[in-house]
C-alpha cells in the first residue's frame, strides 16, 4: 500500500481562504496525494490548480448535518462534478435514521450513487458514526452496500469525535470489498498506521504533509 494514495488532503473548515487552498493543492502535487477534499465553492478552482497532476478533487455534499433533501443532495453534487469533482462525500440523512425512516435513508444514498455514477464520479457515505449505535452502524453499512455506493465513510470531523479503529473494523467486516474511510482525528503517521491496519482504504486527513513527514525513507506503506 502506497500510503500518500491513501490521502485526500482536507481543508472544508468554513474560513479557509483561497490562498490556503492554493497551499492545499501544491502540497498534493508534492505529495502526490490521490485527492484534495474541498468544499464545493472551491472544486472549479482547485480543479484548474491540479491540472495536469494525478491528484483529483473530492467535495462534500449535505455537509456536515446530512439534513438537506434528497433533491437538494442531487443538485449540489451534479454541480460539483460538472466543476470538476471526481468524487462525492455526502453525509447521510442522520435524521432520517434516528426516525427510523430506513427507506429514505437507502433512497438517499442510492439516488446520489446513481447521479454520481452516471457522471463518471465516486460517492462516499459519511455516517458520522459518533451519532450513532454499534447497531445503527451495522444497519447504515449495509444501507450503504445496498444503495450501491463506492465507499463508506466514519465522520465529518465536525461532530463529536472522529474515526476510531473500532469504527472502521466493525465497517469494513459489514461492507466487503467497498472502500472504507477514515476521516476525522488522524493527525499523525501512527494514527493513519492503526486506520489502515484495521481495514481503512482512504484517509480524510488536514494533517497529510505531517503523516508523510512521519515516514522515515521509504514513502511505502
Amino acid at each position: 500500500m502506497i500510503l500518500n494514495k491513501t490521502i485526500d488532503h482536507t481543508a472544508l473548515r468554513p474560513e479557509t481562504t483561497l490562498t490556503q487552498i492554493e497551499t492545499l493543492c501544491a502540497e498534493a502535487r508534492e505529495y502526490d496525494f490521490f485527492s484534495v477534499c474541498v468544499n464545493s465553492y472551491y472544486v472549479k478552482k482547485a480543479s484548474a490548480l491540479l491540472v495536469g497532476s494525478s491528484v483529483k478533487v473530492c467535495t462534500v455534499v449535505g455537509f456536515p448535518l446530512g439534513a438537506s433533501t434528497m433533491e437538494a443532495k442531487r443538485f449540489e453534487a451534479m454541480k460539483a462534478v460538472a466543476d470538476g469533482a471526481r468524487e462525492i462525500d455526502m453525509v447521510m440523512n442522520l435524521s432520517a435514521l434516528k426516525s427510523g425512516d430506513w427507506q429514505y435513508v437507502l433512497d438517499d444514498m442510492a439516488s446520489l450513487a446513481q447521479v454520481t455514477h452516471q457522471q463518471g464520479a465516486l460517492l462516499k457515505v459519511i455516517l458520522e458514526t459518533c451519532l450513532l449505535t454499534d447497531e445503527e452502524k451495522r444497519r447504515a453499512s449495509e444501507t450503504a452496500v445496498k444503495a450501491g455506493v463506492d465507499y463508506v465513510k466514519t465522520s465529518t470531523g465536525f461532530s463529536s469525535a472522529g474515526a476510531t479503529v473500532e469504527d472502521v473494523r466493525l465497517m469494513r467486516s459489514i461492507v466487503g470489498t467497498l472502500g472504507v474511510k477514515a476521516s476525522g482525528g488522524i493527525r499523525d503517521l501512527e494514527t493513519a498506521k492503526r486506520m489502515l491496519d484495521a481495514g481503512a482504504t482512504r484517509l480524510g486527513t488536514s494533517a497529510g504533509v505531517a503523516i508523510m513527514r512521519g515516514l522515515s525513507g521509504s514513502a511505502s506503506y
